[in-house]
């Protein structure tokens, strides 16, 4: 009997490594994908090998995430409950996301789930066990008793949870905690100086970065190019730097799990929340109203099935075409500026643009703008049923 574990080299699959193998006799096989983790993947095979693994496997699925995954999420507008931008699993939801996916594109296999045990929820009753089991076989986990939150980690964002975050009148934006967050600066300690970068977008997908930080960003990275045609994984990784450096992308919030509970999570999103706003600029100018309306109305549908685990099922891919018809003609520059947590928004042009400043405008020739007495009719219709509905209060 083999097993394939999911590993990622942090707590939970630390222990999980060892207990399968003494569990069920199986020869145990560790699988990590590189989505972006960086450090936390250092030492991750010698570390499987050591702790129960017969092999470890990391495939660098970078440029895969970024590019199936996370562009398509951005074009999607997608955003959960309004704050949250979809970048990892957590309690609860993680198993069906696993599961769903596994059941979606290779339904033969057999999945072993020991959180659902009872002889491992008995053994392992919470992570303070979990802690001492590593701690007594020599697996070494980057988790404390002294702070023992959960970290997740991948090129979109990182999420925090579990532990001393579990109380939601905890402050974890306080000086004291500022050492929990490894994307990005708080924005107390960002810059005092601005910084504008350029956007470049072709049918609603970011293919190029401008701006001096940008250049920086890039030979930090070993990039070879002047930034205006970037891959989605290079894109990802500049715009992580500079909305770190500038304190970009925290939010900490309780969310509504798909399990049925709620739990507080806390997350940073630096390049991730430059993307969706300077996508949004660009939307607003090259965009059809209704057809912006229609794909809004959609967003919490969108984003509810992929948090829920259903980026494989075959509503999720319909929406995606409609949403794929939508971002046809957004193309263009957007620049934005960074500044102490926020991206402001610093000019749009495209041309495709549907802006008409000849329409727009308050000072233009009455010829060349709309007939402003067209609006009498259009005013009275609309008005109607509302006058038809006081009639009828008013009795």
């Amino acid at each position: 009997m083999k097993i394939v574990c999911a590993y990622s080299g942090g707590l939970d699959t630390s222990v999980l490594l060892q207990w399968l193998k003494e569990t069920y006799g199986a020869e145990v096989i560790a699988f990590c994908a590189n989505i972006g983790q960086e450090e936390e993947l250092d030492g991750l095979e010698q570390k499987a090998l050591t702790t129960g693994a017969s092999k470890c496997f990391v495939d660098d699925l970078q440029e895969e995430f970024a590019r199936d995954f996370i562009f398509p999420m951005f074009r999607a507008g997608s955003l959960y409950e309004g704050q949250y931008f979809l970048g990892t699993s957590g309690k609860g939801n993680d198993q069906v996301r696993f599961e769903l996916a596994a059941a979606a594109l290779a339904p033969e296999l057999e999945v072993i789930a020991p959180w659902r045990e009872e002889r491992f929820r008995e053994k392992f009753p919470g992570r303070a066990e979990m802690i001492a089991y590593a701690e007594a076989h020599g697996i070494p986990v980057p988790v404390t008793a002294k702070k023992p939150y959960s970290m997740d980690r991948n090129l979109l964002h990182i999420s925090y949870e579990s532990g001393i975050l579990e109380d939601p009148w905890f402050d974890a934006s306080d000086e004291e905690n500022k050492d929990m967050f490894r994307l990005s600066v708080s924005p107390e300690d960002a810059p005092d100086e601005a910084e504008h970068i350029v956007l470049h977008f072709e049918k609603g997908n970011c293919t190029g970065l401008e701006g001096e930080g940008v250049t920086k960003a890039l030979k930090e990275l070993d990039y070879q190019g002047d930034g205006k045609k970037l891959s989605p994984l290079m894109v990802m990784k500049v715009l992580n730097k500079l909305g770190g450096k500038h304190g970009i992308g925290r939010v900490d919030m309780v969310e509504n799990r798909f399990v049925g509970m709620k739990s507080r999570g806390v997350y940073e999103t630096p390049g991730g929340a430059i993307l969706h706003f300077a996508h949004r600029q660009m939307e607003s100018l090259t965009m059809d109203r209704e057809a912006m309306h229609l794909r809004d109305s959609l967003i919490p549908k969108y984003s509810t099935l992929v948090y829920n685990g259903f980026w494989f099922a075959p509503e999720r891919h319909a929406l995606q075409a409609l949403v794929e018809e939508t971002q046809k003609n957004v193309t263009g520059e957007v620049r934005v500026k960074l500044y102490k947590g926020n991206v402001i928004a610093a000019g749009r042009r495209s041309p495709l643009s549907l802006y008409n400043p000849h329409m727009a405008t308050m000072e233009a020739d009455p010829t060349q703008a709309y007939n402003q007495s067209d609006a009498t009719g259009f005013i009275r219709l609309n008005a109607l049923r509302l006058k038809v509905a006081a009639a009828v209060g008013n009795d």
